[in-house]
């Protein structure tokens, strides 16, 4: 099964939103104190699901990633996780990408890769929780799009059965290959980097491809973000007084029936 898996290099989303902030030029979000970035979670969970079909039916785990020579600490990652190759795309020209042209260069690489049964994306990115790149790279490739995914039921040559989350439950989905997963975190957790393919990993430098490795593309912005903003979350609690354990369950009570819970 040969498998290409889309990455994108974030801000670490556990960061406290006092170590990041918005750049007013490119409306990007960046840390404040230039903390190193990390793979995208959601795109970790989908290496970690190719690697465990290759596992399952051998192949091929082709890792790309669209962004700037930085990004190569995450194909690094990705590397020493078990992927078998990683390519960067890296160009100029590709530096302020909306969704869509994004998601055209992405599936002109993945065409310059080869025949792919499967493409496995993360659901959606960190940074902006937009989750529309991987539609786009669906539709320029002309495959079938599931997300998001939690697990895969069965997997086979010609088709998978995968569960699509839903607000209330998930579906059952059967999608003939090729095809295009939005992977989601409940599917399953990343494996740590090994040793070994840590040092391999180090040793390794991806190749990069850049406009004229994929030839003329219609990057014609469609979209365009108006702003961006970070929201602080603030949380209070109340200490429950009482004379005894019984008088504080009361009182417990009496607060969760006063804010409707009960």
């Amino acid at each position: 099964m040969n498998i290409v898996v889309t990455v994108k290099q974030v801000v670490d989303p556990n960061l406290p939103s006092g170590f990041i902030s918005i750049d007013a030029a490119s409306q990007k979000i960046v840390s404040t104190y230039g903390l190193p970035p990390v793979m995208n979670g959601y795109d970790a969970n989908a290496l970690e699901a190719a690697l465990k079909l290759r596992e399952a039916h051998g192949g091929k785990v082709t890792v790309i990633c669209l962004g700037d020579n930085a990004s190569r600490t995450t194909l690094k990652r990705a590397h020493a996780m078990g992927a078998d190759a990683v390519v960067l795309l890296s160009d100029p020209a590709w530096l302020e990408l909306d969704s869509a042209a994004t998601g055209r260069v992405l599936a002109a690489a993945i065409r310059k890769i080869g025949a792919v049964d499967l493409v496995l994306c993360g659901r959606q990115a960190s940074d902006t929780d937009a989750g529309q790149v991987l539609f786009w790279i669906a539709a320029e490739l002309g495959m079938p799009a599931v997300c998001p995914v939690s697990k895969i039921e069965e997997s086979g040559a010609e088709r998978l059965v995968v569960q699509r989350l839903m607000d209330d439950g998930f579906q059952r989905v059967a999608v003939t290959l090729p095809a295009l997963l939005g992977i989601s975190s409940e599917i399953n957790e990343p494996r740590a980097p090994s040793l070994k393919g840590t040092m391999l990993a180090g040793r390794s430098m991806a190749p990069m491809w850049k406009s004229s490795d994929l030839g003329a593309l219609d990057l014609t912005p469609r979209l365009s973000l108006r702003s961006i903003e970070i929201q602080t979350r603030t949380s209070t609690a109340t200490l429950i007084e009482g004379a005894t354990p019984a008088a504080k369950g009361a009182a417990l009570a009496d607060k969760l029936h006063e804010a409707g819970l009960i």
